[in-house]
């Protein structure tokens, strides 16, 4: 084998290596891995589905709320949600038909709503003002409709 075969060889095995190190150090110590084991729900069933029979915002513990939602043709259903400043915010969202998004304006909370599956996620509002909700996928010919707002006072 060539001495600059060796070097190439060598040079990309330890690039590999160490991209490989550092994905296992943000998966297992950062906590940055993809979600795994995620619930699954009929998506023919929704509305005879808890929590998703009756969607809302339910306070769960001293300034700290779940908002069970779900998304469907142009729509957040419940549609405008008022919380407290410095409340966290459980998301479980679902859809019944297409693949929608659901981004909150502002913030670092960005998913996609797929139907047979359920999305969790967690957002704290420190600052009171309104909250752009938005569909970030394309679902259809209403889709630039498709929005709602979160109050935070």
């Amino acid at each position: 084998m060539h001495k600059s075969e060796k070097i190439w060889l060598s040079l990309s095995f330890g690039m590999i290596l160490l991209f490989m190190i550092a994905t296992g150090y943000q998966a297992f110590a950062l906590g940055m891995a993809p979600p795994g084991g995620m619930e699954t729900i009929d998506p023919q069933k929704v509305d005879e589905t808890a929590p998703f029979d009756n969607p809302g915002i339910t306070q769960i513990g001293e300034n700290e709320f779940e908002v069970v939602m779900v998304l469907e043709l142009y729509r957040f259903t419940p549609a405008d949600l008022e919380i407290p400043a410095g409340a966290t915010v459980h998301f479980k969202l679902t859809s019944k038909d297409v693949i929608h998004g659901f981004q909150i304006v502002g913030t670092n909370a960005n998913g996609m709503v797929m139907p047979g599956y359920v999305l969790t996620m967690t957002q704290t509002f420190t600052e009171p003002g309104e909250y752009l909700v938005l569909c970030n996928e394309f679902c259809g010919a209403g889709h630039q409709f498709m929005a709602t707002t979160i109050i935070v006072k």
